[in-house]
């Protein structure tokens, strides 16, 4: 790779692979390039809980890992101030709203203070600069031809402040997403031309592979659009707070419109600002599951009508419950997360939150799990083999990293195994694969502990003068093999990695980078060496614990019988073995599916159901389930539906009915 420097400026201009580009330059090392990564901003409307700050400390890790590996971090995160439930709750709480919003986005702040969170700005919608640049984008897609002026009549869910459509509806009219009410919304709003993006979207989708992860999510998002976009109302004129239209002040921005563009306007985009140029396109947004629509089809289309990059990659994680339960406040687990890394420490939690939860799925996060990985990976793995290395260091080295001598296999054995491991680790790192890079790094802490037991330093201790040489390669190798890990923990537990390399000497803890485990022996003989308290005192298993959920009636969910029925009006009900014989899904519904069920002597019967989201119809072909055969049929989306199958819903998840064991078709349920 050639190079040419340009002093003034602090980068150099690259050559390789054909091509050049341009890289920060910083006094002898080489920056990889940029990496911007955002989080979600988050809705403002209450105090954040250990779910936000689960998404904010995986992006604080990527943020660490990639100034770690050498590039030029931007990190964003920020609070979501506008729109109708903000507006709501501030009345509620009887506050101006921005007086509301001012004392919540220094909760915010604070929070991710006190959770030394690296991020390098906070954008709240609210400043007056997001809301020019908000202005001026909407403005730009209006000279574009992509907004014009309509009538919205539809449903509307105010929490989520989102659009559904009909067919999109829960049972009972209600939000898909939430499972509140939604409410009928018949006004005057602009539009963008969302459906004339639909082909362009679907072609980068197709080019670029990895653009939303995990695949389950791209898949959800491919189905939207293969089914078809309309058009998404963008304004409101039944409130004001938010950022007014341009040349059209009766009307605000839509929410989710005005959000969005915070990952542009944190960076000065139409400002000409060389910050926008740095660090445009976003390498990841960092985002939860229920907003995927949003960032992956809305916002990408919104970036195309202005003619800007789209982002690299969307990560849409999954949830977080707590304990087993969904995040609530009436159940008493909205908890802040101080509470929690007060009592256990902040680098136990993050390390949990990585190692437990696989990223991308949901998880839950549980006190008592908390405590197994204390005790077992961070008390016995990582703690124990830091302080009998130390221990032994100072009882037979006054407290200094001696100096090796002649390797022998099981030596080479643990270089072997610290090579593999810094490989790998990157390599799960690269993939936003924690859980997994986690499990190899402690596959290597188990290794380093096992070659104590190999190598048996406390019998060496005892021997003469080449027992004693032995013993200097053996610690010189466990405290090389420590001073690796400790290296590549600095960006999952950064406190924790700054103590153990501070025990073995090192002083410069915020130079230390992944050039630092680029080979095995970097750490000097003679370094001084500190036998300190143990790193994770182990948890008793019968302590206190800090979760404690609510048991009174206002945590629980009353469930109540249905009103009584006679046996003659149960006799009413033709209940069927029916078999699937076809199913596809109803054009342009994201929830319905048709399906043919054979009834052998009564023949074949058409049914739409609601289950497009829990099933794939090819899943289906084949089942045997309960139908009702004599319900009156209606038509569903212009779909005439002849009966009804049956199927059980519980914490969002839905199952069909089926038969135990091998039965005819037709066979009658009594």
């Amino acid at each position: 790779m050639g190079l040419l420097r340009i002093a003034k400026l602090r980068r150099m201009i690259c050559y390789n692979s054909g091509k050049f580009m341009v890289v920060d330059y910083g006094g002898g090392k080489v920056k990889k390039g940029k990496y911007y990564v955002t989080t979600p901003i988050y809705y403002i409307n209450s105090e954040p809980h250990i779910g936000s700050a689960y998404t904010t400390i995986i992006a604080d890790v990527i943020a660490r890992y990639k100034r770690f590996r050498r590039y030029d971090v931007f990190f964003l995160t920020g609070t979501d101030e506008h729109g109708q439930k903000v507006l709501s709750a501030a009345l509620e709480a009887g506050k101006d709203p921005q007086v509301f919003c001012d004392e919540l986005a220094e909760k915010f702040k604070k929070l991710w203070k006190d959770l030394e969170i690296t991020n390098d700005y906070f954008i709240r919608t609210t400043d007056e600069n997001h809301m020019k640049v908000v202005q001026r984008f909407v403005e730009k897609m209006m000279e574009n031809g992509d907004i014009y002026k309509g009538k919205y009549e539809g449903w509307y869910c105010i929490p989520c402040e989102s659009f559904w459509k009909e067919e999109e509806l829960g049972d009972g009219k209600t939000c898909p997403q939430c499972g509140r009410p939604v409410k009928w919304v018949s006004e005057e709003n602009y539009f963008f031309r969302l459906s004339k993006y639909r082909s362009a979207l679907l072609k980068h989708y197709e080019e670029n592979p990895d653009f939303v992860e995990p695949d389950f999510r791209k898949n959800e998002m491919l189905r939207i659009l293969e089914s078809g976009l309309q058009d998404l109302s963008i304004t409101r004129t039944s409130f004001k707070w938010g950022v007014p239209m341009p040349r059209d002040p009766k009307h605000v921005i839509y929410v989710w419109v005005d959000a969005l563009i915070n990952y542009v306007s944190a960076i000065g985009y139409t400002e000409d600002d060389e910050k926008f140029e740095r660090y445009w396109p976003a390498d990841l947004h960092l985002i939860g599951k229920e907003i995927n629509r949003f960032h992956s089809i809305i916002w990408p289309a919104m970036l195309m009508s202005v003619g800007l990059p789209l982002p690299r990659k969307i990560y849409a994680h999954g949830w977080l419950t707590v304990n087993g339960q969904k995040i609530s406040k009436s159940l008493g687990n909205a908890i802040d997360p101080r509470v929690v890394v007060k009592k256990y420490g902040l680098d136990a939690v993050r390390y949990y939150l990585l190692r437990e939860i696989a990223f991308g799925k949901d998880g839950d996060f549980s006190e008592e799990g908390l405590i197994k990985r204390i005790n077992a990976d961070l008390a016995n793995d990582l703690g124990n083999l830091v302080h009998r290395t130390t221990a032994m260091i100072k009882q037979n080295f006054n407290s200094k990293v001696p100096r090796p001598s002649k390797s022998e296999g099981v030596d080479e054995k643990l270089k072997d195994s610290a090579m593999e491991t810094i490989s790998e680790f990157f390599d799960h790192m690269d993939s936003l694969k924690f859980t997994t890079a986690l499990e190899k790094l402690w596959e290597f802490v188990g290794f380093s502990n096992k070659y104590i037991d190999l190598t048996e330093p406390w019998i060496l201790a005892k021997g003469g003068d080449k027992e004693k040489e032995r013993l200097a390669t053996v610690l010189y190798n466990l405290s090389e093999a420590i001073r690796i890990i400790a290296v590549l923990l600095k960006s999952v537990m950064p406190n924790t990695s700054r103590e153990i390399l501070r025990r073995f000497g090192y002083e410069n803890w915020d130079e230390v980078d992944e050039t630092h485990v680029e080979r095995w022996g970097m750490i000097k003989v003679g370094n001084p060496v500190e036998h300190g308290k143990p790193l994770f005192p182990r948890i008793d298993k019968d302590s206190e614990r800090v979760i404690k959920m609510k048991t009174t009636d206002e945590g629980k969910r009353e469930e109540k019988y249905a009103e009584f029925i006679t046996i003659e009006d149960f006799s009413k009900v033709d209940l069927r073995v029916g078999k699937v014989i076809e199913a596809e899904k109803v054009e342009k519904s994201r929830k319905l599916l048709k399906l043919k069920i054979d009834l052998g002597k009564l023949g074949i019967k058409q049914i739409v159901a609601g289950i497009a989201q829990y099933y794939n119809p090819q899943d289906l072909i084949g089942k045997k389930i309960i139908v009702v055969a004599n319900l009156k049929p209606v038509k569903l989306m212009g779909v005439e539906s002849q009966g009804m199958l049956l199927a059980a819903q519980s914490e969002g998840k839905l199952r069909l009915l089926t038969v135990d064991g091998d039965i005819d078709a037709g066979a009658k349920i009594s």
